[in-house]
């Protein structure tokens, strides 16, 4: 779960050299779309004859990917579930669907259940034009160089040491603060973070049986702290650690909306994840996360602002643990039911009207009827008046 591109790192370097080569150098080369599907730049041959041309064209190539159906130029993110609280309890998946957002990059969040792992067997991972990109940092350093979309271009070279120096501590030092704490208090942070991870995988294995398994897994990662020289040292040792680095992000914010002045950088995107993992998945007593709303007001005003510019679907995904709230919604198609529904209604509406036609013809008749015995009686009074008139010229 957590430090899942800490782990993957430890797989990779049991490859042998000559698959790394290859998967570098493909990574590597421009991504480029094609007509019958998208390969990476570098697999594409310099010359081709008219005869193997030919022989390729009837069949379709299956790339190296997990989505085969994918559309071009649109980012196909791996990452883990939603939960509660957050869009996602990994630092590295909400640091790359946060850069997506800020580049205002079409993508699409694939909903793999939490089973697929990239080749370096990390999360997240990403697929773009029939191309693999693993690890948070490659990611957005390809991503940058394919959309030409570089978020320090207005930096100074100077603040972009400060950058560098400053991601650096955040995800060498910090970030291992809260991965302590987890990987210690397992129990309390499945509860804490407020994650489904039944509904995630999609199982009918019991919460319980699937809570103690991520308990056991999270727990067995606490020799990954130690052997960074962090897990050694006593727990108030560790959180003055977190305080002392969350300091330095509040002092470089100041009153600015961000790190650099009105416009984010990478360093806004990976602080404002940092932060959150900070505030959400510990518990309300968690002394960095007290650290924060007593002494770094900036930076609870920082994530905010990120979150109101760049999350307004906040709110619904953690209600719905849905990944694609960001994404238009499909129009349904009309259910049979509301057809018959419809029908019966306009059915009913018909019938209502021939009743007010029916009722109106009777009345009409009913009054012509009454008219009619009116008339006949008068005509019988004028009878019966000229019969006594005539009598009495007789008489």
């Amino acid at each position: 779960m957590a430090g899942q591109e800490e782990s993957g790192q430890e797989q990779q370097q049991q490859q042998n050299n000559e698959d790394q080569q290859q998967q570098t150098a493909a990574a590597a080369a421009p991504i480029t779309a094609t007509g019958g599907g998208a390969v990476a730049a570098a697999e594409v041959p310099a010359t081709t004859s008219a005869a193997s041309t030919v022989a390729a064209t009837p069949q379709k190539q299956r790339l190296d990917v997990h989505k085969q159906d994918f559309e071009p130029e649109v980012v196909y993110l791996y990452q883990f579930c939603r939960s509660g609280d957050l869009p996602s309890i990994s630092l590295p998946c909400l640091k790359v669907e946060t850069w997506l957002r800020v580049n205002g990059i079409k993508f699409e969040n694939v909903d793999h259940r939490m089973k697929l792992r990239s080749k370096k067997g990390q999360l997240p991972f990403v697929e773009l034009n029939g191309a693999q990109i693993a690890d948070s940092t490659f990611i957005i350093r390809q991503l940058s160089q394919h959309y030409n979309r570089d978020l320090d271009s207005h930096l100074t070279s100077q603040q972009r040491i400060t950058s560098h120096a400053l991601i650096s501590m955040l995800e060498n030092h910090t970030k291992w603060v809260f991965y302590w704490w987890r990987f210690n208090n397992a129990g309390q942070f499945i509860v804490e973070s407020k994650t489904n991870f039944r509904q995630a995988l999609q199982t009918r294995i019991p919460a319980g049986i699937i809570n103690f398994v991520l308990k056991m897994k999270m727990r067995s990662k606490r020799s990954i702290v130690n052997g960074i020289g962090l897990g050694v040292h006593s727990p108030e040792e560790i959180y003055d650690f977190g305080n002392r680095d969350l300091a330095c992000l509040r002092d470089q914010l100041g009153d600015k909306p961000y790190f650099f002045g009105e416009e984010p950088s990478l360093l806004d995107v990976v602080a404002f994840g940092v932060i959150l993992q900070f505030q959400f998945g510990q518990g309300a007593s968690f002394p960095p996360k007290v650290f924060i709303e007593e002494k770094c007001p900036q930076l609870v005003t920082f994530v905010e602002r990120i979150k109101q510019r760049y999350w307004p679907d906040w709110q619904e995904m953690c209600e719905t643990r849905d990944l694609n709230t960001h994404l238009p919604k499909p129009v349904a198609p009309p259910k049979k039911e509301d057809e018959d529904e419809k029908k019966e209604k306009e059915t009913g509406k018909e019938d209502e009207k021939e009743g007010e036609k029916e009722k109106v013809e009777k009345d009409e008749k009913e009054r012509d009827k009454k008219e009619g015995k009116l008339e006949e009686s008068d005509n019988k009074f004028e009878e019966e008046k000229n019969k006594d008139e005539k009598a009495q010229e007789k008489k």
